[in-house]
């Protein structure tokens, strides 16, 4: 039987301590009155607290049709401590919570404070989440977008873990030069948020202390973590090992193009694109007679010419035969761009 939640006596949300049946008061509250980020907040509070040994949530999307799971309560914890033990999180560390709590991101940063016993801001999940504050932070997790419209208050992070997508290197480049210590986050929600994480400047991903990795015949990755699941997580995701804790992600086996005969990836190719387009860009494989797939470009803008070094860094193969320009891109409903949807 697994043991009962508790609240850590140094937990804080908003400034105020909660018992369980005070923080379930707020959660019905929360529920009955609240805006839509609020009520989220309160529907997860309710089930975290509830008898029940697990939470259901919603996956993302981005690999398939969103779909519905139970995740075990006690792999939750696991994932909670392995976090607060990389990041050497302490009881009253100061934290923000500014991701939709209907996703795992969200769910778990609440989950951590509850268990570490954080002192917990909730705010509105928007794309500014320090516009209303002058307040420094220990831990803050956002996402991509979140950290560019952020960047002008990011040193009010103490240490910032970004996750759901890449930072754009001209955000990494602006985040170098400040104080703070910036991490690019790997995971899913069937692993319960990230299992491993690197800092910025740094090429591999470590992985966290509850976890192991390997390669499949693909080589993609293959992540065990006995704490989190009872069963090895194969993914679709293409890596470099050059130990057995580290990993560096080269793209998406699913956004393979066989261009030919050539197997080209698509995030390896974006890399090299990435200084000489200031928008949001892809590249993908689209149906053609005599190569099977040509490589197309995607740019989310109006139509205008490249300037012609863009393709310098290309190898002949990776050189894109079409470009394509779409006003605005497909998306999940967490903002993850949807390749084959937005040109369809």
């Amino acid at each position: 039987m697994e043991k009962k939640i508790c609240i850590h006596p140094d937990f804080k949300l908003n400034g105020r301590s909660y018992t369980k049946n005070s923080i379930c008061e707020l959660a019905i509250a929360l529920i009955r009155d609240g805006e839509a980020h609020e009520k989220d907040l309160g529907r997860l509070i309710l089930e975290w607290f509830d008898d029940n040994t697990y939470i259901s949530l919603t996956t993302s999307g981005t690999t398939g049709t969103p779909k519905r799971i139970e995740l075990s309560k006690q792999a939750m914890e696991a994932s909670a401590l392995a976090t607060g033990e990389f990041f050497k999180l302490q009881p009253k560390d100061t934290a923000l919570l500014c991701l939709p709590t209907c996703y795992i991101a969200g769910k778990m940063m609440f989950i951590r404070a509850v268990l570490l016993g954080l002192e917990l801001d909730f705010v509105s999940p928007t794309k500014e989440p320090l516009k209303n504050t002058n307040k420094v932070y220990d831990f803050v997790a956002m996402v991509p977008l979140q950290v560019h419209h952020s960047i002008t208050q990011i040193e009010q992070c103490k240490t910032l873990i970004v996750g759901g997508a890449r930072l754009s290197d001209q955000t990494k480049d602006l985040l170098m030069d400040m104080m703070v210590n910036v991490y690019e986050t790997y995971g899913m929600t069937e692993t319960i948020t990230h299992i491993a994480a690197k800092r910025i400047d740094e090429k591999y991903f470590t992985v966290l202390p509850h976890a192991n990795i390997s390669q499949d015949h693909r080589g993609c990755l293959v992540i065990e973590a006995p704490l989190i699941a009872d069963y090895l997580i194969v993914t679709n995701d293409l890596v470099e090992m050059p130990n057995e804790i580290q990993f560096e992600w080269k793209g998406r086996y699913d956004n393979l193009v066989n261009s030919g005969g050539v197997k080209l990836i698509p995030e390896v190719i974006e890399q090299k694109l990435a200084e000489y387009i200031p928008y949001r860009f892809y590249v993908m494989g689209k149906s053609d007679k005599e190569l099977g797939e040509k490589l197309v470009l995607v740019i989310e803008h109006k139509p205008y010419t490249l300037v012609p070094e863009a393709f310098d860094s290309l190898e002949k193969y990776e050189k894109p035969r079409e470009t394509i320009f779409i006003e605005k891109f497909k998306e999940t409903p967490n903002g993850k761009v949807l390749r084959k949807e937005s040109i369809s």
